[in-house]
Order: C-alpha cells, then sequence, then structure tokens
C-alpha cells in the first residue's frame, strides 16, 4: 500500500499559556497543502516492495533499520539525508501505538522523504497519521477517523489533523480540532522553503513568549473565527504567528522573505508553524 502523506500550513498560530504539563496551548487553522508530501509504502513483512528499487537507485542508499521485537523493518531515503534515528521515527511509533491494543502482523515501512524537515509544515505528523490509517486498512481492524485521531493525538500535537485532512481549527496542544469552511477562491496559494534553514519546534518555544504569561485576559484576543471571517485583506495585521518576532531575530533572511512576497503582491504573508518555511496569499 502506497500513500503520499501532504503537508499543511498554519493560517495564524498563537501561543496562550504554558500548561503544567509542559505543552503549551494554542490556537491556529490548519489547512492542507498538497505541493509537497511524502511517499510511504507499507507492506506486510513478507510482502515485496513497489518503491525500495526505485529509492536505491534515485539516493544511493537508504537509511535502514530492523525493531528489536523484528516488527519493524523500516527504510527512509531522504536528498538530504537523514539525521535521526529510523527506530525513532513517527511511522514506527505509528505502528507500536496500535500494536499496544491490536494485533498487528510484522511490516516494512518505505519512506521517501519530499517534505522539509524543520520547516514547521508537518511532514512527520503527516507520515504518522497516515501510517495509523494505512495499518488499520492492512490489518483490517477498520478504525473510523475518530479513532485513529485519537492515536495521531498521542504522536504529536498535529498529527491528529493530518487523519482529518481538511481545514481545521486547532486548539489546546492542536489536537482540539473544530473543521472550518474557509473559501480561498480567486486566490493563489504560493509556498516557499528557503534552503539552508531549518527551526527546530525546541528553537522556536525558547524563544516565543506566551500571549497570557502575565495574567492578561483573553478577553483581550480577538476570536480566530472572527479574523478568519474578515475579508483576507484584512488579515495582515490580525492573522499572527506568535513564532515570528524571536524566530526572525535568529534568521534575518526570513523576515526578508516576508517583505519580498508583501512586495511581489501578496495579500496575506505569513511564517508556518514554527519556521522556517513562509506562505503567501495572492490574488489571482
Amino acid at each position: 500500500m502506497i500513500t503520499y502523506p501532504n503537508v499543511k500550513i498554519n493560517l495564524g498560530l498563537s501561543v496562550l499559556r504554558r500548561r503544567p504539563d509542559g505543552y503549551h496551548d494554542l490556537e491556529t487553522l490548519f489547512l492542507p497543502y498538497f505541493g509537497l508530501h511524502d511517499t510511504l509504502e507499507i507492506i506486510p513483512g513478507d510482502g515485496w516492495s513497489e518503491t525500495s528499487a526505485s529509492l536505491f537507485a534515485r539516493y544511493g542508499s537508504a537509511a535502514q533499520a530492523i525493531s528489536p521485537d523484528g516488527k519493524v523493518m523500516i527504510t527512509i531515503a531522504r536528498k538530504e539525508g537523514v539525521d535521526w534515528d529510523p527506530l525513532k521515527d513517527l511511522t514506527v511509533k505509528a505502528y507500536y501505538a496500535l500494536a499496544s491494543d491490536y494485533c498487528l502482523p510484522p511490516v516494512k515501512i518505505f519512506l521517501e522523504k519530499g517534505s522539509p524537515v524543520g520547516a514547521g509544515l508537518g511532514g512527520g505528523s503527516a507520515d504518522a497519521a497516515f501510517a495509523l490509517g494505512m495499518l488499520s486498512e492492512i490489518a483490517g481492524l477498520g478504525l473510523g477517523e475518530e479513532q485513529l485521531a485519537s492515536y495521531a493525538a498521542s504522536l504529536g500535537s498535529d498529527c491528529a489533523f493530518f487523519v482529518h485532512n481538511r481545514p481545521m481549527i486547532g486548539r489546546g496542544r492542536g489536537e482540539i480540532l473544530t473543521p472550518w469552511n474557509l473559501d480561498l477562491e480567486g486566490y493563489e496559494l504560493r509556498v516557499v522553503v528557503p534552503e539552508g534553514i531549518a527551526v527546530s519546534t525546541a528553537e522556536a518555544y525558547r524563544g516565543v513568549r506566551p500571549r497570557f504569561a502575565d495574567g492578561a485576559s483573553a478577553s483581550e484576543m480577538l476570536p480566530l473565527e472572527q479574523v478568519l471571517q474578515k475579508p483576507i485583506e484584512q488579515w495582515k495585521d490580525l492573522l499572527v504567528n506568535d513564532f515570528e518576532p524571536s524566530v526572525f531575530a535568529a534568521h534575518p533572511a526570513l523576515e526578508a522573505i516576508k517583505r519580498q512576497l508583501y512586495d511581489e503582491g501578496a495579500v496575506y504573508a505569513a511564517m508556518s508553524g514554527s519556521g522556517s518555511a513562509m506562505f503567501a496569499l495572492f490574488r489571482k
């Protein structure tokens, strides 16, 4: 079975407060973006891969590992190389999240990373969410969206969004999701991924200042739904990403890209997630 996990962008990203569990309460609109994607193949352990030969042919080598219990073999290929332990990849964690409750067959996972790492686009989270659905189908579990989303939320803050993969307002850690009807007809979405700049989630959170850290009232903040209902031309000063000030200070090139997008005629431009990807909306 082969799927193509896409990425997402964040329309607005408010960091509200630090929680007792160490996470932060957030508010954002997740929007799927299909212009960048990975390729994910999962097959039974005795199956034959349709992608492995092409992976090795294109990349020459790939990161490969087998879990200690022999249940998962994973192969990951990426143009820039793989600098993380394949067994800690979220697709492997997705397998064991389901295996804790269900009997899963041994599998082989083949992952080609086409989406950037450290760009705030959620490529790894998408891989995990897609893997959960694929494993459910392979094992005949028949899990529905809400069940899959529950497992996905345990793997990462934005993983559950990719189970639904449609515009959703995210709150809590990002796992409390509400469908939102977003009309972008008449607009072109452009995503820019700068080369050589990656922003880790840890780096971004070290620099961000939660909005209500000093006891400020939530009543001082315009509800996200109200902002999204305003004309897109008014979003520039209302729909903000709270990570931008500190990330731009550390990576001035990103702020320059945002200015350039506006100079080119964008009606709205922002950083996605914790960065470094930038995106903009242009009138067609």
